[in-house]
């Protein structure tokens, strides 16, 4: 008898537990809302003054009317590591001899990392192999800005001389 009545004294704890525990979920179920946690991401007050070509470097964009712009805080995506992938995936492409699609991956790494030194030059040797002298000449270029004395800067300059005398 008194172990039917301990066992049944522990079920009546266990489920006033359970019924505690359902209870204070269901509080903060109530109490929690995206509503309060959400972030303000709205420009400072005084952004128009502190940057005041930025509106005209919006409007030179050419963004399709029905594309609505006006909360967009970057233009495009910052991904070293995508665009590392890509100018490895280039970099097969072109020891293949394919050079469309090398073209295309090393475009799609500077869409990842502006700026890139290595998929700038490597764009330029996928153009001039391409026919394209005039692209060739505006990737060598924009390598030797970037990395002036860079370990393909004696490359890219003897390719910018070899263009020059081909015009």
């Amino acid at each position: 008898m008194a172990l039917l009545t301990t066992v049944s004294l522990a079920q009546d704890s266990s489920d006033k537990t359970a019924s505690d525990k359902a209870a204070a979920r269901n509080r903060e179920a109530e109490e929690s809302s995206s509503r309060d946690t959400r972030i303000d991401i709205s420009p400072p007050k005084n952004d128009a003054k502190s940057h005041p070509g930025s509106q005209a470097a919006v409007e030179d964009l050419d963004i399709p009317e029905n594309i609505d712009v006006s909360g967009v805080q970057e233009f495009h995506p910052w991904n070293p590591m995508k665009a590392l992938k890509n100018i490895e995936v280039g970099d097969f492409y072109f020891k293949r001899k394919n050079y469309k699609a090398a073209l295309e991956r090393y475009k799609e790494a500077l869409y990842y990392k502006d700026g890139d030194a290595l998929a700038s030059f490597r764009l330029a040797e996928c153009q001039e192999k391409l026919g394209d002298k005039a692209e060739a000449r505006k990737y060598y270029e924009q390598y030797l800005k970037i990395l002036p004395e860079g370990p393909l800067a004696k490359d890219a300059h003897a390719s910018l001389d070899r263009l020059a005398k081909a015009q």
